[in-house]
Order: C-alpha cells, then structure tokens, then sequence
C-alpha cells in the first residue's frame, strides 16, 4: 500500500515508523520541519493511569508501555526517564498554607506541596523534538521517505481519495493520513472532518539541572489571574516550565507563530517565584505553539528541531505535554490540567 502522511509531528512520525514494521513505505509530507510546533515545544509528560475509567484508558496504558520499550527499539537518545510528580499551590503574594515543600527542597518557600500525583512506576518523560526525530530516522530507516511541501488539497479518482496535491505538484496513494495538528483545519476544505482550531501556549527553557521531579501546581498572581505552571526537568540539564495560553488566532503559516506580547517576561517571573533555581538560570528558549483542540475546547490527542527564539517554526500541547493517554503532545506545549478530556486528569485533581 502506498501512504502518504501529512504533517512531521509526533503523530505522523510515529505512524510512519510503526508502518514501516508491517512493511509499508509511507510518504511523510512537512511544510516546515520535523518536530517544528507542538511535539518539539511540549512538556514530553507520560503518564500511565491518569485515563483510568474513560475511553481511553486502554490507549493510555499501551501508549506508556509503548514508550518504555522504544529506547530498546532504535536508536537514539530522546531523554527517556521515570520520574515523581507532585502537586501543588502558590500564590505571588501571602503566606503558605497548610503543607510545606519539604519533598521539593529546590522550590521556593512560597510553593506549598499538597500531593503526590505519580511514582517512577506510573510517570515518565521524554524530550519530545528528540523522540520525535529519533521516530522519523527509525522510520527513514525502514524505507519511510520525509519530502518537504506543503499540502494544497487531494487528489480524487472515481469518488476516492487517490493521493495529495502539492504546491509544486502531486502524489498518488491508496492512503492518506491527516496529521497536521492544528492546521488539520485546512484539511476541512477537502474533508468533512471536526472543527479543529489552535490554542496558544508559551514556555521556557531554563539551563539548570534539577531531580526528576515533575510538578502540576495551582498559581495565583499579584493581580488575581490564576494560572496552571507545569514544570519539567529534563535529564540533559534543562528544566521546562509553561504556564501561560490565550487564544491568539493561528497563523496560516507555522512557522510565524511568536509569543504574545508580554507573555514571556509574565512567565520568566512566575518561575522566579516559583523557585531560586529556575530564577537564577539562564533562559535557553522562549517558546510558543499551537496545539490543536475542537470548538468546545476539547485538546486532540497527540507529542525540526525547536527553535531557540519564540517563534513556533511550525501543543497539547497538545505535550503541551501530553500524558501518555494523548501520546506526547505534548500541546502544543504542555496543556493544562483543566484542558485535560474529563476523566483524564491527574488523581485527585478533579477526576471522577
């Protein structure tokens, strides 16, 4: 069978790969870059139970045994690690409350620790542009090919879909997978399909190594806004924080995606609050993506290279992070808890 894929993300990697095992040779189609949105600017969060109970419970667990098993699968190195995860709240002014952060000594003391959401047995992580990467190579590997364009419309023979128009031409196949994230929307001239829109998020990339410890925490600033920080430290000696998402229209071009004004500097001072660590660091990236979500909000499951200024060179994360029910998605950057499908969220953090 002739496949081709639309879009290099994590989805479209990997269904790449796991087509070249059953010894198909997909096309994979990218208008900008491997990893370039929300699976190379997410969070990279796995987790195996926090599905428990809804429909995807059983995609999220075969999702975490998937990744544990990869390392040993093929080559690279995407950052692979268990870790703890934590939750918790702060606020920019006022005491703490009840609780303290004695099982987080690197957090400020403003930040009270209420909970722990996942052990090394249940929570993991990767660097999601580098697992994204490493996928496309495997894939390459097995005769997958990765051709740069962008993708105008489809090609139809007789009532069905025979292939993919090009800007700069075409190419035939029995198959066509959509993975564009959340520029799946064009796709809806060509196909009846849901409505998909993107939702911006913005992150930042500090150069301090700190324990694989994952935390969730509740934030309220000076001026009332309250926000969602999830932070991430990495085995390579970084540590990713997000926070901060609006509702900035999608560019028609992934790669014009830019943080919104203020939203960075806004974040930076969050962290600082939040801990000395991340506050006397060196900034590696600024970021912001879209990650895709439907007309209600709801973030599509989904995990080149990053680029090291804010442009999204392209969610959920979404990965934002994404848990392992969503894959690594990672949003376009990590989304936040309350993005989460219902019944997907972290124990105890508002979970049936």
């Amino acid at each position: 069978m002739r496949v081709v894929i639309c879009g290099g993300g994590v989805i479209g990697a990997a269904i790449a790969y796991f087509l070249t095992r059953r010894g198909v040779r997909p096309i994979v189609v990218e208008r900008t870059g491997i990893a370039c949105a929300a699976s190379g600017k997410s969070g990279g969060f796995l987790a195996l139970d926090w599905c428990d109970g809804t429909p995807l419970q059983a995609l999220a667990r075969r999702s975490f045994e998937l990744h544990a098993g990869l390392p040993g699968e093929i080559g690279g190195d995407w950052g692979y690690r268990r870790l703890t995860t934590y939750s918790g709240f702060a606020a920019a002014t006022g005491p703490r409350r009840r609780g303290g952060n004695d099982a987080v000594p690197w957090l400020a003391e403003s930040v009270t620790v209420d909970g722990r959401l996942g052990s090394p047995a249940t929570t993991a992580q990767v660097h999601p542009a580098r697992f994204t990467a490493a996928l496309m190579r495997a894939a390459e590997a097995g005769g997958a090919e990765l051709r740069l364009g962008e993708v105008t419309g489809l090609l139809r023979r007789e009532g069905r879909v025979a292939g993919v128009e090009l800007a700069g031409g075409t190419i035939d196949a029995e198959a066509v997978v959509v993975a564009m994230g959340p520029w799946s929307i064009i796709a809806a001239r060509w196909l009846r399909l849901p409505a998909v829109h993107g939702l911006k998020g913005h992150s930042l990339v500090f150069d301090v190594m700190l324990p694989a410890e994952a935390l969730f925490l509740d934030y309220q600033d000076g001026d009332g806004a309250s926000y969602s920080p999830e932070i991430y430290p990495r085995d390579d000696g970084t540590t990713y924080v997000c926070a901060i998402s609006s509702d900035s229209p999608l560019p028609t071009d992934p790669a014009t995606v830019v943080p919104d004004e203020g939203a960075i500097e806004r974040l930076a001072a969050m962290c600082a609050r939040l801990s000395p660590a991340l506050g006397q660091a060196r900034v590696l990236a600024q970021q912001a993506c879209h990650r895709p979500v439907t007309a209600d909000g709801v973030p599509l499951i989904g995990p080149v290279p990053a680029t090291a200024s804010g442009a999204c060179s392209t969610r959920r994360r979404p990965a934002k992070r994404w848990p392992s029910c969503s894959s690594t998605a990672p949003h376009a950057r990590s989304i936040s808890r309350r993005s989460i499908p219902a019944g997907c969220r972290p124990p105890g953090r508002g979970c049936s």
